[in-house]
């Protein structure tokens, strides 16, 4: 059963330079329990994406052009406000990107999750207070610490105090964009060990954003791998580490350091990323791609959405092609035979 469904959504920002194309037709789902990571490189547009669902896309000057964004049945861009304010918080949470800036620096800690509380469910205010104790025990900081102000806090434990605010309310679904950028090693992975652990007692959906694909194998079920505001390839983790099929995917492999090989030098991908106010036709990633030459076709087309194998989809010609070639001569064979 899928918890979210997105279907042909498209952002855009009308800048004085130009009209951004942030996220360009994409379609992801998720389902219950399931942690989906969303993976590219900055400016493939995965934070708005995230936006995108909670329908927090500032306009002016960004404007979601299309496509539908579907929880539990509902269309939340069709919503009125003060029914995704009860969405918002209550039933999808989401962790921001930097835990020094998501918090409100003249409240204490504890005041901030005990409003969220208060805010989504029905209780009195010593019943929020005891439910926001509880929530910072969960996630290792002591309960007299409800007091301090943001500042008196390091950035692990102001990250945690995030996390306990989006997991206050046992959402359904938790947004996490890139929830360790900003903390050492060490924290990182007592964060997402954290995330997880809370995830499986409440069996709560994640859509993590990430651009670790370490992270993506340790955290997730499937990946969804993002480029110039397009998934490129989605699948299981398994796919994507195993059968890994698009040209963007392997380079983002090739340049990650191997214990197991000996390697000179890395293999970045050449050049950069598109200008999202001027992205190329056809496909957007053949200015960067090794094997655009062999086909004259991925400068002028934009490539379909082709299944590989069962669940496995790649937007590449040459995978389409190698693939429909593959199922041709299989065929081939068995009328032979």
């Amino acid at each position: 059963m899928n918890v979210l469904e997105i279907k042909d959504l498209s952002i855009r920002f009308h800048t004085d330079t130009g009209v951004v194309q942030a996220v360009n037709h994409i379609d992801l789902n998720l389902k219950q329990g399931e942690t989906l990571g969303l993976v590219g490189e900055t400016g493939a547009g995965k934070t708005t994406t995230a936006l995108g669902v909670l329908n927090l896309v500032q306009s002016p000057p960004g404007e979601i052009t299309s496509g539908e964004i579907v929880y539990k049945g509902k269309d939340m861009l069709k919503l009125k406000k003060h029914e995704m304010h009860a969405i918002r918080g209550g039933e999808i949470s989401m962790i921001f990107q930097d835990p020094m800036t998501a918090l409100n620096p003249v409240l204490t800690v504890g005041e901030q999750i005990t409003e969220v509380i208060s805010l989504h469910q029905t209780c009195s205010k010593a019943e929020a207070t005891r439910h926001m104790v509880d929530m910072l025990e969960k996630v290792r900081i002591p309960a007299q610490r409800a007091d301090d102000y943001p500042h008196q806090f390091s950035g692990g434990m102001k990250q945690r105090v995030v996390i306990a605010m989006a997991l206050a309310c046992h959402p359904k679904l938790i947004i996490a964009d890139e929830p360790t950028t900003a903390l050492d090693v060490t924290i990182q992975a007592q964060v997402l060990d954290m995330i997880n652990q809370l995830k499986k007692e409440s069996d709560t959906s994640l859509l993590l954003i990430t651009h670790d694909l370490g992270v993506v194998a340790e955290s997730c079920e499937r990946a969804a791998i993002m480029y110039a505001g397009e998934i490129v390839e989605m699948g299981s983790v398994e796919d994507i580490f195993d059968h890994t099929a698009h040209p963007y995917t392997k380079g983002l492999f090739n340049s990650i350091p191997s214990l197991d090989k000996e390697i000179e030098r890395l293999k970045p991908i050449e050049g950069l990323m598109p200008d999202p106010t001027n992205l190329p036709k056809g496909c957007k990633f053949h200015p960067r791609c090794p094997f655009a030459l062999e086909l004259p076709v991925c400068s002028q087309e934009e490539p379909r959405n082709f299944e590989v194998t069962p669940g496995h989809f790649v937007k590449c010609h040459r995978c389409s092609n190698w693939a429909e070639t593959l199922t041709m001569e299989e065929k081939e064979g068995e009328d032979n035979g």
